[in-house]
């Protein structure tokens, strides 16, 4: 009887919310797929909050100029402007931290994927050079039995001379 791994919703900042596996697997770290975004990539919302941004102040302006064009009007509108600024310069600075540390992230799982990869190439590695050995000491044990010399082998091998 198989169990799949429970799997817990992650809750992205802007609204969507996918279930991801809490251990992923580590072939689509190192094939670098990137998780699915869903249908509003980031730079599209911040798009459409700048956007959302001038038609503020266009219709502020607006009103500004139908009503009372005189120098209060005017400091009422940068009254206006000035929050609309900064939320939208906030924005930006949440987004771009947001996506510095999604590929942070991203880069790390590629480094994990990658140290692991090493290791099991080392650990194989490791054991091909166990069977070499094991191999070559066989085979000197056998010329020896023989009645052969073995200082040839010895030689190419590189052996030690107490190795044998």
């Amino acid at each position: 009887m198989s169990e799949s791994a429970p799997t817990s919703p992650s809750i992205d900042p802007f609204g969507s919310s996918e279930p991801t596996a809490p251990n992923p697997p580590a072939d689509a770290a190192a094939n670098g797929a990137a998780r699915p975004r869903g249908p509003w990539g980031r730079d599209l919302r911040f798009m459409l909050v700048v956007l959302a941004a001038i038609v503020a102040l266009f219709l502020a302006f607006a009103l500004l100029v139908a009503f009372a064009p005189n120098g209060a009007a005017i400091s009422a509108l940068a009254i206006i402007a000035a929050p609309i600024a900064t939320m939208v310069a906030a924005y930006y600075g949440i987004s771009l931290a947001l996506k510095q540390v999604a590929d942070a992230r991203e880069a790390a799982e590629t480094a994990d994927a990658r140290a692991r990869a090493a290791e099991t190439s080392a650990r194989e590695s490791d054991a091909w050079a166990a069977q070499m050995e094991s191999g070559l000491r066989v085979a000197v044990a056998k010329l020896r039995d023989a009645g052969r010399d073995t200082s040839d082998v010895e030689r190419a091998a590189g052996t030690p001379d107490e190795f044998f």
